[in-house]
């Protein structure tokens, strides 16, 4: 477990490597310098600090090299890449030790400020749900296919409701819902951990439509506004099943609730398996009056053709993009290019993964019309959405 308020710094410049301590020392908390990766890797085991501070260049073994083995090692403390390099190399870097799943606090270009190292370093971070802070969370065991159907039978999934707000001026606007399963033992499960394993046994149709009856129940119940939007994933094994449409507008119709109110997300990959029946059925949704939303859109290699031949009626940044905008210029642009590409389209232009009124207030400035994330509210059961909307005030973010 790492202990709080230690910095260890990797510099093979002993000078920068003294003036960064005396700057860590300033913001109260306690530093420790290594020169090289053997040393630097001593510390980390024997000290077990909270953060650390990484120069990319290094003679014996570079910045990348070492993120990969702190990768390896899953290290927990916290990370700011520095280097004197072009930013977008740090950039880059700091792509890469997401990939390998550490938490990067931020990046700092040489020479830097104390108050822009002291900001990183206070920055607070939240523990896993369910754990206290400094507690790990617990390993469990990925589920069966046995299990996931057990589950289907007995309908133990539900759904937990993020928030989606207008930009600009904070306005709710709708909800996602988001799949989880309890299991018998009250844990609830990600759909991370059961999605990839239902899809492959053929068990995700049944599950979707449970999330269908289950979302189409909640706008009828308990939707805060009476105009209140629902998205909701669509399954690529949904789009092999043409009656689906039909199926969904006659829930709707039952329910009194107007498709127009709920938008379909997919992502680029889901509609690649059968594009010509993937096509009629998007087509018959739009027909029937439902919403739909190209998801992750930039992540892919074939983004902007699913967007020219699938009638999107919007689409949403991934949220690698939107959580690095404040520190990147290239996220930046390509934040700004979404946006102006999904207007030109006639398309609304949707943020998730908003951890801060800044990254608000950049998306507002850009263009964007909807975002959301933990700054406007985290994931919620379907009953505690409408106490949350008592207790809101919208966040305005525009001029």
């Amino acid at each position: 477990m790492a202990e709080a308020g230690r910095v260890l710094i990797l510099d093979d410049d002993a000078h920068v490597a003294d003036t960064v301590s005396a700057m860590v020392a300033a913001c109260g908390l306690e530093p420790r310098a290594a020169g090289d990766a053997e040393t630097f890797f001593r510390l980390l085991a024997e000290w077990r600090p909270s953060h650390i501070l990484l120069d990319l260049m290094m003679p014996d073994m570079d910045g990348v090299e070492v993120l990969r083995r702190l990768g390896e090692q899953n290290c927990q403390a916290r990370i700011i890449i520095s280097s004197g390099l072009n930013e977008r190399v740090i950039d880059a870097a700091g792509r890469a030790a997401a990939e390998h799943r550490l938490k990067v606090a931020g990046r700092l270009p040489k020479p830097f400020r104390l108050g822009s190292l002291r900001e990183l370093l206070l920055r607070a971070s939240d523990p896993p749900a369910g754990a206290q802070a400094g507690e790990a969370a617990p390993v469990l065991a990925l589920p069966t296919a046995g299990e996931i159907s057990l589950a289907v039978a007995e309908r133990a999934f539900e759904l937990h409701y993020q928030p989606l707000v207008a930009c600009r001026d904070g306005s709710l606007r709708g909800v996602e819902a988001l799949l989880r399963w309890r299991r018998a033992d009250g844990h609830l499960e990600p759909p991370g951990r059961f999605v990839p394993l239902a899809e492959r046994e053929g068990l995700m149709g049944a599950i979707s439509w449970q999330v269908f009856e289950l979302g189409v129940n909640w706008l009828r119940r308990d939707a805060p506004t009476a105009d209140c939007g629902l998205s909701m994933n669509l399954s690529a094994r949904n789009l092999d099943r043409l009656d689906m449409a039909d199926g969904l507008a006659s829930l709707c119709e039952a329910a009194q609730v107007d498709p127009g109110r709920i938008t379909l997300e997919m992502t680029e990959t889901a509609a690649m398996d059968d594009p010509s029946t993937a096509l009629e059925l998007m087509t018959r949704l739009r027909v029937k009056g439902f919403r739909l939303a190209l998801d992750d859109f930039g992540t892919g290699y074939s983004s902007m053709i699913q967007l020219a031949r699938l009638p999107f009626s919007e689409i949403k940044l991934d949220k690698s993009f939107v959580m690095t905008a404040l520190d990147s210029q290239e996220s930046r642009t390509i934040v700004r290019s979404i946006v102006e590409l999904g207007h030109a389209l006639g398309l609304q232009a949707v943020a998730e993964g908003v951890e801060n009124r800044a990254t608000l207030e950049l998306l507002a400035t850009a263009g964007c019309d909807l975002a959301q994330g933990f700054y406007i509210g985290r994931p919620m059961p379907g009953d505690a959405v409408a106490d949350w909307y008592r207790q809101y005030r919208p966040r305005a973010a525009g001029p």
